[in-house]
């Protein structure tokens, strides 16, 4: 399995490797100016009677549909009401595709290409494969697998960056088109001026963020995205949009449910392509219908082009100090996000995980078992990232925290921060050939110290290592149980439930960053109520009558566990 899983692997990145280069010969991120950018953004009144007319008819249809079987509201997505396509439909459909995309390295039925599609590494939930990878590199290519898809019936799923945690890729149980959306890999314009940018899709946020440092640029894309407790470098926007992501800088510069997002154009599974909005900084034109793709996973339509806000870059420092235990910790965190401090990034690393930075080895200083903060500052000069500090400080003190330390320089600062950005790898290395499970809950800022010293304590019962890192600063942390059989699986996976039932009670989330997916949905009725997964459910119907895209994700069964 480990060297089928190896091959795989090296075979998608000869792919990639291929095609560094555009079709116009130049090199990945030389080409800033779309052909596409102002072609669908021309509304003349028969479009919009257009767009009104089909969507209405969509959502008749699919009412039609959730209710044909007089079904109740809660039963109306159930997957005995959608009909797919046969094998033969399916077989059909690649022969289609074949011949629609005659390039041979555009669609692909390769063994290792699918289990590589319908596997994951980074999450505990089974591997299903695809019936086929389809590697489009334009909108007018998603429209045409989208239509191929309609025609025989056939489940499609969007694949980004491959970092998402809760089975959002995995394929259908019977088959069907993953779109690999990484040959949609542009930046298509860079405008300094106006501090945003338009990127295809497979645009991944550490390469937007090289390209303007290397251009000369002072902004920054701030929206980083998780890999389980570390930002992953290979997170796509696109991915991180349909996953509503947010990262360690979620605590200063928001989440993807902001208004980082200025626009999205996305084809639709009628085969329609709308551009959500105009590239202004703000509009009142109707609802946000750019949030309606933020969060949905994929399941309305499928991100072509994004527009997104750049924010200046600005000095940064780190500090570290530590506490008796998580509450002082968590405490002192609600104490200095009160005082209005410059706190970029605030992380919490409890004794645990500490514990590992030291037998991991790649630290260049031997740190105390004790919970630990590690502060990333931000200022306009060194003064101000100064007096920071000594707010920082006095308010840990005040909490028990001792050891503080503030970088002296640039270099110290990296240091610092490398030692947390280890914090996954180190906690894996405390148990060899182990798997993690990662957890994701959120709750208000005051009752993180109630939270996450409840689930300490419960977690120290159940025998299997799980060390806490979070974000702390806007009340997200994440435990990373580290199970090696079937009995520690089961074990991990009640003690999941035991903490999201915990943060919700708290009037929080099951997930602040990573999504549903799969592994989340059955919290969905009890955080947001019958009423609101019916309403998303109703949307869903409508955009997607036949059911086709991201078919089992997000949306909770017909009878919540």
């Amino acid at each position: 399995m480990q060297s089928k899983l190896l091959f795989a692997r090296l075979a998608h990145g000869a792919r990639n490797a291929r095609t560094r280069l555009h079709p116009s010969g130049a090199m990945k991120g030389q080409r800033f100016f779309s052909a596409t950018t102002n072609s669908g953004t021309s509304f003349t009144m028969r479009t919009a009677l257009l767009v009104l007319g089909s969507s209405l008819i969509g959502g008749s249809v699919g009412f039609s549909l959730a209710n044909r079987d007089h079904k109740s509201p809660s039963e109306s997505l159930a997957v005995k009401s959608i009909q797919y396509g046969s094998t033969e439909d399916f077989a059909k459909a690649i022969e289609e595709l074949r011949r629609a995309f005659p390039n041979e390295d555009t669609v692909s039925t390769d063994p290792d290409d699918l289990y590589y599609h319908g596997f994951s590494m980074n999450d505990h939930h089974p591997a299903t494969q695809h019936s086929v990878i389809v590697y489009p590199t334009s909108t007018d290519d998603v429209v045409q697998i989208v239509k191929t898809a309609t025609k025989y019936r056939m489940p499609i799923v969007a694949y980004g960056g491959a970092t998402s945690l809760e089975g959002q890729f995995r394929g259908h149980s019977g088959g069907g088109i993953c779109v690999d959306m990484s040959q949609m890999n542009r930046i298509l314009e860079i405008n300094e001026a106006d501090s945003d940018m338009v990127c295809q899709p497979g645009v991944g946020w550490v390469e937007i963020n090289d390209t303007l440092r290397e251009k000369g640029i002072p902004l920054f894309f701030p929206i980083d995205r998780k890999m389980q407790i570390d930002p992953a470098p290979t997170a796509t926007l696109g991915g991180m949009i349909s996953n509503g992501c947010s990262g360690t800088n979620a605590v200063r510069y928001g989440t993807s449910k902001g208004e980082w997002f200025l626009n999205i154009t996305a084809v639709l599974p009628s085969g329609q392509v709308i551009k959500t909005r105009r590239r202004s900084r703000k509009s009142s034109a109707g609802f946000d219908v750019t949030k309606l793709f933020i969060g949905a996973e994929g399941t309305l339509g499928i991100i072509t082009e994004v527009t997104i806000r750049l924010t200046p870059v600005l000095p940064t420092t780190v500090a570290v100090v530590h506490f008796p235990d998580v509450r002082h910790a968590t405490e002192a965190v609600r104490d200095v996000m009160n005082k209005g401090v410059g706190i970029q990034c605030v992380e919490l690393l409890d004794d645990v995980f500490m514990s590992a930075l030291n037998k991991f080895g790649q630290s260049g200083r031997t740190w105390p078992h004790k919970d630990t903060l590690f502060f990333k500052i931000q200022g306009h000069s060194k003064e101000s990232l100064a007096e920071s500090g000594n707010v920082i400080q006095a308010i840990a003190e005040q909490h028990g925290g001792f050891g503080f330390q503030l970088a002296k320089n640039e270099q110290e600062a990296d240091d610092l921060w490398l030692d947390r950005k280890n914090a996954h790898y180190s906690g894996l290395a405390l148990v060899p050939g182990s798997r993690s499970i990662a957890t994701d809950v959120c709750v208000p800022v005051s009752r993180l110290p109630d939270l996450v010293f409840e689930t300490k304590k419960d977690l120290s019962t159940i025998g299997i290592v799980a060390p806490i890192v979070g974000h702390v600063g806007d009340g997200n942390f994440h435990a990373q149980l580290l199970v090696k059989s079937d009995s520690d699986m089961e074990i991990a996976k009640e003690a999941v439930a035991r903490m999201v039932l915990r943060a919700i009670a708290m009037d929080g989330t099951c997930t602040g960053e990573h999504g549903v997916g799969i592994g989340k949905k059955q919290y969905l009725v009890e955080e947001l109520g019958s009423g609101t997964v019916e309403l998303m459910k109703t949307i869903k119907r409508a955009i997607d009558p036949l059911g086709l895209f991201n078919p089992g994700k997000l949306y909770p069964d017909s009878k919540p566990q």
